[in-house]
């Protein structure tokens, strides 16, 4: 159950990454100097690996019998989907309004990015292979 809503998750987040790096390129280019035109461009390419990271681990959690593996891919998500909104979001922000105060929130995501990276290795780990 928990799988379709962080696909559904995913998805969005892959496509609203598709919308901002138009808006990136098209709207923002005229607009935002080069190195406040890269700080957005870094959000959206996070944004989209931690949206492919998200699909995966909805899928390897609709797939995994292990219940341990599973609950550390459904943490996984959630640091991903945590960090998205954090270090994206921060760096978003900041190109857009040039308010510094966004910068320190941008580690915060980083360490979720981080921390869920760790928990779809202890995840993966806990897969319980069957020979075939």
């Amino acid at each position: 159950m928990k799988s379709k809503y962080l696909l559904s998750i995913g998805a969005l987040l892959l496509g609203t990454g598709v919308g901002l790096g138009a808006f990136a390129a098209h709207g923002l280019k005229k607009v935002l100097s080069p190195y406040l035109l890269d700080v957005f461009n870094t959000g959206v390419h996070y944004q989209f690996i931690h949206g492919i990271g998200l699909i995966i681990c909805a899928v390897l959690l609709m797939h995994t019998q292990s219940y341990k593996a599973q609950k550390y891919f459904f943490f996984s998500a959630i640091c991903f989907i945590i960090g998205v909104f954090c270090f994206s979001g921060s760096l978003y922000a900041l190109a857009l309004t040039g308010i510094k105060w966004f910068g320190p929130i941008t580690p915060l995501g980083g360490l979720s990015f981080m921390l869920g990276w760790g928990l779809f290795a202890f995840a993966a780990l806990q897969i319980n292979e069957v020979d075939k």
